[in-house]
Order: C-alpha cells, then sequence, then structure tokens
C-alpha cells in the first residue's frame, strides 16, 4: 500500500513527463519545417538551360527551331542559358552535337571568333594506352571523343569530331602514342583545348570485312 506522501508525489511525476512531450513536439514540428525549407530550395536550386533536339554539325549555324528549353538541377557546368537563345542562334557549332544535347559553353561559338567550317588544319594528338586502338593506322578516318577526366559533376563523354583523318602516328611499346589528325577548322580550338589535358580519345572507322 502507498503511504500519503508517495501518492502525492505520482500526480507529480505526470507533470514533469508533460513538459518532454510538449518539447519533443516542437522538435518534431521544427524538423519537418526545416525539412520542407531544403526541398523548397533544392527545387529553387533548378536552372533553365537550352537543349538541342536537332543534330547539327560542326561549323553549322544553330537555328531557333531547334533549340529547346529545359530545367535542370545546378550541377556546376557552364550550361547556356535558355535566356540566351537568340545569342546562341547567333553562333556556330564547334563540335557535332545530338539531339538532346544540353547545350554547355565550348559547344558554340560566334562566327566571326575563327570557327570557319571547311578548312583542314592538322592537330597533334599525345596519347595514353586505351585512347586509340594499338593498330591506328596512316590515313584512316576516325572520330574524336572528349573523355573528360574522372572528376565530381564531369560531364558524359561526347563526339569531338566525326570525321578526321590520321595523317601520321608514333608508336611506344606497340601502342600508339602520338598522331597528328586532320579535321575541320571549326573544331580546332575545342580539339586542341581537350588534347592539352589529355582528354581526347580516338576511335577508327573501318568498314566491316
Amino acid at each position: 500500500m502507498l503511504t500519503g506522501a508517495a501518492s502525492r508525489g505520482l500526480p507529480q511525476q505526470a507533470r514533469q513527463r508533460r513538459p518532454a512531450l510538449a518539447a519533443l513536439a516542437v522538435l518534431l514540428v521544427l524538423g519537418g519545417a526545416l525539412v520542407t525549407t531544403l526541398l523548397v530550395m533544392r527545387a529553387d536550386a533548378r536552372i533553365s538551360v537550352i537543349r538541342v533536339t536537332k543534330k547539327i554539325g560542326a561549323g553549322q549555324r544553330f537555328d531557333r527551331g531547334m533549340l529547346q528549353e529545359a530545367l535542370i538541377a545546378d550541377d556546376g557546368v557552364a550550361y547556356w542559358s535558355w535566356l540566351q537563345r537568340d545569342q546562341v542562334a547567333a553562333t556556330v557549332a564547334t563540335v557535332t552535337v545530338l539531339p538532346g544535347t544540353l547545350l554547355t559553353r565550348p559547344m558554340a561559338a560566334a562566327n566571326g571568333s575563327g570557327a570557319v567550317s571547311g578548312k583542314p588544319v592538322r592537330v597533334g594528338l599525345a596519347l595514353k594506352p586505351g585512347q586509340a586502338p594499338y593498330d591506328l593506322r596512316r590515313g584512316e578516318h576516325v572520330q574524336l571523343i572528349h573523355v573528360p577526366a574522372r572528376r565530381a559533376n564531369s560531364e558524359p563523354p561526347a563526339l569531338v569530331a566525326e570525321d578526321a583523318v590520321v595523317e601520321s602516328v608514333s608508336y611506344t611499346s606497340g601502342s600508339a602514342s602520338q598522331a597528328t589528325v586532320v579535321v575541320d577548322s571549326a573544331v580546332v580550338p575545342v580539339v586542341a583545348a581537350y588534347a592539352f589535358n589529355g582528354e581526347i580519345a580516338i576511335a577508327v572507322v573501318r568498314a566491316q570485312p
């Protein structure tokens, strides 16, 4: 049997629990509000960029009809903004752009910036193992592909030159280590920039036997 003093203590313990429950409820409310705020902030981080809807070759002019708005999360890549679509329509492609591609800055250049299509230019490439077929030969038609270094938020591989010709090849330990290729002058700035960073791979276009 509880003594009188013990029975008087029970309501006091219950009263002590109520402030703890109230504090827990406040924390849950604040936590939900914080999650909601983060979700809204992430939604606000979406940016409006340009998606290309048709294939366009290097050196060809962009047309307003092939540009489409796309909303994406801001991943730090230098995309052309949808607000700049009129500016893009006055540029030419520096690389072959495939349908569905999100347009980045290096893919478009002003027509008067030296990116003139139709002039063959020789470009030297320093090749790492795996960046070219081991039996790469002079005179072969190849594609040049930008393969970004592995890092956070890196772009996916992209076709830089659809049709280049191998002018010369040097070999080290049985593999192609250097090559000179002839490309369209419109893609030279991009090819040279990627080649300087060692981010160009060669794919040979050969007829099936």
